[in-house]
């Protein structure tokens, strides 16, 4: 930060006939760099200070934490990973993970900027996640549940060949031991990475899915921020109950790529959880702070 002022005092001095309105748009272009570099979304804000990117309230990650990580002020739900969730919902936070042993393969030696290969070994190295998505069981309120998660840190969440081996494992261990099966969505979509083996697991997990169904087993898809591409297109709007965190992003194509598409302004608060709600797509929204509680009622009422 401070190399960049001297920079930026050091070309105000030698440049003396450049004009106040270039000077001008020279230092916001400096300071939005800045601005972007600090304030990148992350799951589960790291650091002593989280800022709220609706709002801008600053508070204290420890204070955040104990709201669930949903702003008091705004009541904007950051982005948790699979380990906050498993908290929140499994009881004293207690669980099993399951399949945990699998990891990607570059199948095809892909590369794009880097070597599929590399990103996976980065990310393996950055993290303490083996995939984009983890598998785990226990109980909410009492209730024996199978809960996957994605982490949108893995690869931005992304639809490979492993997430979708964890999820068909994860529907046939429910059957086996007669469990409902909830899905807890975060993605961008498919992995591009992976090509056709990543298509693929949008025929496998919703064919596994009709499998859960015969077996008379509820699925519960709770769809987070953001939800897109592969996902939404596949296992994301089957379940028997398709819930949502206010303000979440769902759709299949960004807003930015339809609004160009079809050349025209989309609506206000367009594929958001309140409009996909409003247009039948969705059963209800959650609040973070009130979706243990509203699970275990659901899985009561299913229980019945």
């Amino acid at each position: 930060m401070s190399k960049q002022i001297e920079d930026f005092d050091a070309n105000l001095a030698g440049e003396e006939g450049r004009t106040e309105e270039t000077k001008s748009s020279w230092f916001k272009r400096l300071k939005k760099g800045i601005t972007t570099s600090s304030s990148e979304k992350r799951e589960t804000p790291e650091g002593l200070w989280a800022k709220c990117p609706e709002c801008n309230y600053i508070c204290t990650v420890n204070d955040l934490r104990e709201q669930l990580f949903v702003c008091p002020k705004c009541n904007y739900h950051h982005r948790v990973d699979s380990n906050e969730y498993y908290s929140i919902l499994f009881d004293e936070g207690q669980f099993t993970e399951l399949f945990d042993n699998i990891r990607s393969k570059d199948f095809l030696g892909f590369t794009d900027l880097k070597p599929y290969q590399k990103r996976l070994e980065e990310t393996w190295a950055k993290t303490d996640l083996t995939d984009s998505m983890r598998v785990a069981t226990g109980t909410v309120n009492g209730q024996g549940i199978v809960i996957a998660c994605m982490d949108f840190e893995f690869i931005g969440g992304s639809l490979g060949s492993v997430m979708g081996e964890k999820f068909s494992r994860a529907v046939d261990y429910c059957i086996e031991h007669k469990l409902p099966y909830m899905v807890i969505s975060k993605s961008g979509g498919a992995r591009m990475m992976e090509s056709a083996f990543s298509l693929m697991q949008l025929a496998k997990t919703s064919g596994k899915l009709s499998r859960l169904s015969d077996a008379k087993l509820p699925y519960i898809s709770l769809l987070t921020d953001p939800t897109f591409g592969g996902i939404s297109a596949s296992f994301g709007m089957l379940g028997d109950l398709n819930i949502a965190e206010p303000g979440a992003l769902i759709g299949f194509a960004g807003p930015r790529v339809i609004k160009e598409t079809i050349k025209k302004d989309l609506p206000e608060g367009f594929q958001r959880s309140e409009f996909i709600l409003e247009h039948g797509f969705l059963d209800f929204i959650v609040d973070r702070k009130n979706l243990k509680q509203k699970l275990a009622t659901v899985l009561t009422l299913f229980s019945n």
